[in-house]
């Protein structure tokens, strides 16, 4: 008994030491500057995102529902995929600064309440190249609405903040809208 109990305990402790050294393998700490980080900087952005459902090429489509989706009054269970247009103006026709990519759901039986999924992929200036990653949720009637910012890549690695949604125009016959974004985000 005392032979077999000296035998486990000689086994945990040697479990125990090979664990920490494949632990120094896995991870270990850095500095941000060893990245090339340097101070920690907050940019405003401010654009117009433009949900487009009904035209000739829409930029929204819903591509999944449940089997009470069109009985429900908030489409609870719509799923729709999403390549909306990014611009400086509420009109189409401003400047595009990139494009809204991702999946936005029906998630309430409530209220119009849409899950967010969304990278903000920017194709201007010195953000060209880079994303924003929001995942938040979107009660669409509210005057402002919130949404944390998850992530990004490119100049905004590391990045976290917020946005503000509000909606500038929404056809209720087709379905489309211009939202107007407000984005504080800290990044390096």
């Amino acid at each position: 008994m005392a032979r077999n109990l000296l035998i486990l305990s000689i086994l945990l402790l040697f479990s125990a030491l090979t664990a920490s050294e494949s632990d120094q393998y896995f991870s270990k700490k850095i500095s941000p500057s060893s990245l090339g980080h340097k101070k920690e900087k907050l940019t405003h952005l401010h654009f117009y995102f433009h949900d487009i459902i009904t035209a000739k090429n829409p930029t929204a489509v819903q591509v999944a529902e449940a089997a009470m989706t069109n009985t429900s009054s908030t489409l609870f269970g719509a799923v729709f995929i999403l390549d909306d247009p990014l611009t400086v103006a509420p009109e189409l026709t401003s400047k595009m600064v990139g494009r809204a990519q991702g999946i936005y759901a029906s998630a309430s039986q409530s209220d119009l309440g849409l899950l967010m999924v969304l990278n903000f992929a920017f194709t201007e200036g010195k953000f060209n190249g880079s994303n924003l990653s929001v995942l938040g949720r979107n009660a669409v009637f509210s005057g402002i609405r919130e949404m944390p910012i998850v992530g990004g890549s490119g100049v905004f690695r590391f990045s976290r903040g917020y946005v503000q949604a509000k909606t500038h125009t929404f056809d209720i016959k087709t379905g489309n809208a211009v939202v107007e974004y407000n984005v504080y985000v800290f990044h390096y």
